[in-house]
């Protein structure tokens, strides 16, 4: 028989670690083809990870907890009816395999271009040149409290191989913190001006418990989404356009069509799948928005995948995608957002359905705000928010003359990556997209 390892599947482009949750199987224990091993978390999703052999579990090699990055084994597996004896590699090609479009001409960024602090090889910690890895969260967490790499070889870790986990780490700097001598004060002005030769990180501060403050630690999504939104800023240099939208012949349709249309389709029509189907089509006026950005290089996505943010209950947010947006029709359309978004506020979405966005859409309107600026979802290189659509006094330009009429207006705006997107093009996309909307016709099949 031969022993395979399972690999760390990719969860989606702009994810390159997950979270060990449970192991559903134990060492020595047989595994059915498809059968889930194991449970894993990211800041998008839970899945299981299902063998894609049949035989028996022989080695763990992380353990609950751990933050694996993506392509890093988890486990060896002896396979049954294989006679290659080599350890040989197996990953999980169904969850990618998903995502994955007839017109998918899209080359990863390798790790070592698309962000250097998420290498999955061993690392060489400075000053002792022992070979360690330190997963991603670890060296965040050491960067975050100023932790050289000289103090983080001497971390005493638990974890297998003595490898130092997060929870060596939040043990650490607890007890690091204790060794100082606090201070009843912030300062805020330096007693003395700092020069380039003493110039150090700045020290954080730190709440103290008091009747009058409550410390909540972030759940493990709020941590992730934090990261990569402070990524997202690093990677992207972020320019915002705006514009104003006469929707009052949606909102018209909308009010007059919506009873008919749950009747006759067992499905409520909102605005979103309007939106999105102008977005499509101003993707293909535009087709250079609908792209990624790979070293020096300009990768063009000849498909459209719309990702559309959904606030889940515990307030955090999640993007689920449309896949292949501009073959649907707006019945389609409405029917594929009222499903992603009902299973993402119940943590249903399967893994292929949050990864492969090719542009998203989010609707700060539905929180009450009049417009916002939103953050790429690396990586993507524009982001569309709608506002709140309210009732307003608008000049109307008639036949005899100018008059003031009482209009259902939105504010739009679009926050693009200025590395490929200059203001002309994020200008343009984004007024054909006014136009697609105030120009509003309706569907005929409806």
């Amino acid at each position: 028989m031969a022993q395979v390892e399972l690999i760390m599947p990719k969860m989606g482009e702009s994810i390159m670690e997950a979270t060990i949750l449970q192991w559903v199987k134990k060492v020595g224990e047989k595994i059915e083809l498809d059968e889930t091993v194991l449970e894993i978390s990211t800041d998008k999703v839970d899945s299981e990870v299902p063998s894609p052999v049949e035989g028996k579990l022989v080695k763990i090699l992380y353990q609950e907890n751990d933050v694996v990055a993506i392509g890093q084994p988890v486990a060896i597996i002896e396979a049954e009816g294989v006679e290659d004896h080599r350890t040989q590699p197996l990953v999980i090609e169904e969850i990618e395999a998903a995502a994955s479009s007839p017109k998918e001409t899209m080359v990863e960024i390798p790790k070592s271009t698309a962000n250097p602090s998420y290498s999955a090889e061993p690392q060489k910690s400075n000053g002792s040149g022992s070979e360690v890895f330190y997963s991603p969260l670890v060296r965040n967490m050491a960067k975050k409290e100023g932790i050289s790499n000289e103090e983080l070889d001497g971390i005493e870790g638990t974890g297998k191989d003595g490898r130092v986990t997060k929870k060596d780490m939040r043990a650490y700097i607890t007890n690091r913190k204790n060794l100082k001598k606090p201070t009843s004060e912030v300062q805020t002005k330096p007693t003395k001006p700092p020069t380039p030769e003493t110039e150090t990180t700045p020290t954080i501060q730190y709440s103290e418990p008091s009747d009058n403050v409550e410390i909540v630690e972030m759940d493990r999504m709020r941590k992730l989404i934090a990261k990569h939104m402070v990524e997202s800023k690093r990677t992207s240099p972020h320019v915002t356009s705006f514009i104003e939208v006469d929707v009052t012949p949606i909102v018209e349709w909308r009010n007059g069509i919506k009873n008919d249309f749950l009747g006759k389709y067992g499905q409520k029509i909102t605005f979103t799948p309007v939106f999105i189907d102008a977005v499509v089509k101003g993707i293909q006026a535009y087709p250079r928005i609908n792209c990624s950005v790979e070293g020096d290089n300009i990768v063009l996505k000849k498909y459209v995948n719309i990702g559309m943010a959904t606030a889940m209950e515990s307030g955090n947010l999640i993007v689920p995608v449309i896949k292949n947006a501009d073959y649907l029709n707006l019945v389609g359309l409405a029917k594929t957002v009222n499903d992603l978004a009902a299973r993402a506020r119940a943590n249903e979405l399967n893994p292929d359905e949050i990864q492969g966005g090719t542009f998203t859409l989010t609707n700060v309107g539905t929180f009450g705000s009049m417009m916002g600026t939103p953050i790429i979802n690396q990586p993507q290189v524009a982001i569309l928010a709608v506002g709140a659509i309210r009732k307003k006094p608008v000049v109307l330009e008639t036949e005899n003359g100018d008059v003031i009429g009482i209009r259902h207006m939105m504010i739009m705006s679009l926050s693009y990556d200025h590395r490929v997107v200059d203001g002309s093009l994020g200008s343009m996309f984004l007024k054909k997209v006014a136009d697609i909307l105030e120009a509003f016709q309706p569907p005929q099949e409806i």
